[in-house]
Parts: structure tokens; C-alpha cells; sequence
């Protein structure tokens, strides 16, 4: 069965409208509460949100929906996504559920739901949650929202947990933190003061409305402003729920997630923390990630295994192979040694790490990364026909892979999130790249463009 309400991260929508609607959440928390009572889990759920205004009456209508079916919650309240992750593995919850659209305007929501594991459920027990979330919506039964208390002692588990990774502290480091008015301003100010650092806060008062606004991981100008005003070691900039950090070099530099899979990919190799496949070097990418950084880790001799976009298919791919560093070009990283999904403000740890032991700044450890040029065209669709049953469009496609062979390369997806079709084109030559790119999108425009 195709799943319709989950997509690659969740359930996301506009907040009050279908699925985000106060109905479909109870119904998410009931199936949730159902599968929870028939696997004979823990009859105990711990749910999470971001700092969006629909935040609080979300959460209370999926902890109503838990509640119908005899499961009980914990609430801690502003927290980020992988806060609920790290703890639904470690405490008494068969799973945890965080409200939080990620890096979208503060309008959208959405709920992702977290095993026991501390891993996104796969897409196939998602889908079974799925049939029963109809199922529920269908009796048409009035679900009561829950009243929540904040248990302030969750989110300090968590922050304990992240110190604990770094021992030495970052005494002396001077750095600027952009937390997106978002899931971090409660958080990483506290984590990086309780390390020693030297932090100068951007974005750290959230309304309700003010999540990701011209600031966070998708608007870095005030961030590398404020790291060449301070003259900063390093600048981090997180996205709404803090589960990715993209960094600014000393210089103004933008250092993405290949750049920080690089850096400390070689740093975990020399320490013999890198395993794979056969004893071989390995991080886990998406097929997003750069060509260029598949070229420098393999003059490392590390090896580069590809996923489609999402952290949840690159967990699962260091799972089956053993490796413990992956990630994505947007700054979700997952370093398995400390947690089972991407995380902000551990990302963060672990990088400032690798500039305090090697004693050089981020200019200096990503200089080899020689990324070529990248074009990105979204197309919005009214609908989401195979591409390859698409005569024009697949003939473009092959002409772009017939003209860079080996030295470049071809993406087309569809959103999981949007109605989009996503094109992105890669390869030497920036003239080339964007020709195709834009041959490619008009010819998606042509055949599948909403109107």
C-alpha cells in the first residue's frame, strides 16, 4: 500500500488543516497507542514539540488519541527532535512523538513518530500505522485532547547526555549560534555555556511565529555576518527542530553536511572509529551529496555508499553495513556512536572537536572538498506520474547523462514532503549544469506543471 499522509519525514501539513487537523492527530496518537498496546510495549509515550504556536494543541491531541487506547505521556514540552529520539531508546517509553515541521514557516507542522529504538519507524510499519489512522477517522468517534504538563527533567537527561560526549569541554572556542527561534534557543545556549565556549547568540527568542524567519539553516547571512563581526572561530546555524547544523568557516566559508561528513570522517578513520563493509572505511551519504566529496574521502581510502534523501534510509543503510558516520548535504549527520538520528547540537560537538584537537580552523580542514557546481530547480505538480513513462522528460535526462558521463551526474525525484518534482544537476561546468537543469524542469513544467 502507497502510504498518503506520511511522507520521507512524518506527516506534515498546514497546522488546522487536514492532516494537521485537530481529528487526524487524535487519530494519529490512537494508532499509535494501538500498535503500542499490541506489540506489549511499554504502555508509555513520550511526545515532543518545536516552538510553533500549534505546537501545544497538537501534542495534546495526539496525547488525547494515546490516551483512548490506555497509553500515558510524558511531555517535555520545547525539545528537539532528536531529544525525543535519544529519549524514547533510554527511557521508559515504547516510543516518543515529536511535533515539529523542521525547517518549514511556522504555519506548517507535522508528527514523527520515533520507536523504542530511538529510530523513525520504517515505511512499512508507518503504513500500517497509516490503516488505522483511517480506521479511527472513519468511526468518527470524539477524541478529548489531553492536558500535558512540561516535565522539565527530560530535556535535562538529554542535554546531560550531550555534555558527557565532550569531557574536554570548549573552553577558549569562540563561536556564534543561530538557533532558528526554534527548538535550540532553550537548548544549545545552555550546552555551549556549560562546555566553556565563548557564544554569541543569534535568533534565541521564539513567539510562536518567528521559527526559521530569515534566519536557522536555510538563511545564513546574519550568521556569517555576526562571525565576521566577532571574529568567531566558527559560526553553527540550526534548522526549527535542531535535529541539523550547517556551520560558517572563520573566513565567512559555508560548510555543509559533505564538509562536515569530510572532516570528521578522516578524524574517525586516524582513530580507527570508522568501520564498514570488510573492515573498509565507510560513511553513508545521500544521493544529494556532492561529487566531489565521494572523490576526496576515496583519496582517504574511505568509501561512499549512497541513499535516497532522507536520514532515515541513511540510518538504516549504516545499520546493515556497520558503519557509524552518515549523513547529508542539508547537515543532518548521525554519528551512531552517540545517537540513531541526525542531531543539531551533536554535530556541533563533534566538529568543534575535531578544530580543538587538530588545533586548525574549519578553512583549513574542508580545503581538499572541491565541490562541483550544483543546480537545483523545483517544479511544482499536480500529480506524480512515473518519470520514466514520460517521453520528453526521460529524453532529456539522457541526454544530460550522455553529455557528463562519468563526470557528472542526474537527480530527479519528487518531494516526499511538497508537491514537487526535484531536479538537481551536477557536474564540471556550471554553463552546462544549468542548461540541463533547466531543460530537464521546463520539460517536467510541460508534462506534469500544476497549473
Amino acid at each position: 500500500m502507497a502510504r498518503t499522509l506520511f511522507g520521507t519525514d512524518g506527516i506534515r501539513g498546514v497546522a488546522g488543516t487536514y492532516p494537521l487537523d485537530r481529528k487526524t492527530a487524535s487519530a494519529v496518537g490512537a494508532a499509535l497507542g494501538k500498535w503500542v498496546i499490541q506489540a506489549k510495549q511499554e504502555p508509555h509515550v513520550v511526545i515532543g514539540m518545536d516552538t510553533r504556536e500549534s505546537g501545544s494543541w497538537l501534542a495534546a491531541a495526539v496525547a488525547g488519541g494515546l490516551a483512548q487506547q490506555g497509553v500515558t505521556t510524558e511531555f517535555a514540552g520545547v525539545t528537539s527532535t532528536p531529544g525525543v529520539a535519544y529519549l524514547a531508546k533510554h527511557g521508559p517509553f515504547a516510543a516518543g512523538v515529536m511535533i515539529s515541521a523542521s525547517h518549514n514557516p511556522f504555519r506548517d507542522n507535522g508528527i514523527k513518530l520515533i520507536g523504542h529504538n530511538g529510530q523513525k519507524l520504517p515505511d512499512e510499519q508507518e503504513e500500517s500505522i497509516e490503516t488505522d489512522i483511517f480506521s479511527v477517522l472513519r468511526e468518527e468517534t470524539a477524541i478529548a485532547p489531553a492536558s500535558l504538563k512540561i516535565d522539565e527533567g527530560l530535556d535535562r537527561t538529554y542535554l546531560d547526555h550531550l555534555a558527557n560526549t565532550l569531557p574536554d569541554g570548549l573552553a577558549g572556542l569562540r563561536i556564534v549560534s543561530d538557533c532558528a527561534n526554534g527548538s535550540a534557543s532553550l537548548l544549545a545556549p545552555e550546552l555551549f555555556e556549560r562546555l566553556g565556549a565563548h557564544d554569541t547568540r543569534l535568533h534565541c527568542t521564539p513567539d510562536g511565529r518567528n521559527i526559521n524567519l530569515n534566519c536557522g539553516s536555510l538563511h545564513l547571512e546574519s550568521l556569517r555576518e555576526a562571525v565576521l563581526a566577532e571574529s568567531a572561530d566558527a559560526g553553527v546555524a540550526f534548522d526549527g527542530d535542531a535535529d541539523r547544523a550547517l556551520f560558517v568557516s572563520s573566513s565567512g566559508k559555508l560548510i555543509d553536511g559533505d564538509a562536515v561528513l569530510l572532516l570528521t570522517s578522516r578524524y574517525m578513520k586516524d582513530r580507527g572509529r570508522l568501520p564498514g563493509p570488510d573492515g573498509h572505511p565507510t560513511v553513508v551519504a545521500t544521493v544529494m551529496s556532492n561529487l566531489g566529496l565521494e572523490r576526496a574521502l576515496a583519496s582517504h581510502g574511505i568509501k561512499m555508499l549512497r541513499t535516497p534523501v532522507g536520514d532515515k534510509y541513511v540510518l538504516e543503510e549504516m545499520l546493515r553495513t556497520g558503519a557509524t558516520l552518515g549523513g547529508e548535504q542539508s547537515g543532518h549527520v548521525i554519528f551512531l556512536d552517540y545517537a540513531t538520528t541526525g542531531d543539531g547540537m551533536l554535530t556541533a560537538l563533534r566538529v568543534f572537536e575535531v578544530m580543538r584537537h587538530m588545533g586548525a580552523g574549519l578553512d583549513e580542514l574542508t580545503r581538499e572538498l572541491q565541490v562541483y557546481p550544483q543546480r537545483l530547480v523545483n517544479v511544482r505538480v499536480r500529480d506524480r506520474k512515473p518519470l520514466e513513462k514520460l517521453p520528453g522528460v526521460a529524453a532529456e535526462i539522457r541526454a544530460a547523462e550522455a553529455s557528463f558521463g562519468d563526470s557528472g551526474r542526474v537527480l530527479v525525484r519528487f518531494s516526499g514532503t511538497e508537491p514537487l518534482a526535484r531536479v538537481m544537476v551536477e557536474g564540471p561546468d556550471i554553463e552546462r549544469v544549468e542548461t540541463f537543469a533547466n531543460r530537464i524542469a521546463s520539460q517536467i513544467q510541460s508534462e506534469l506543471g500544476a497549473e
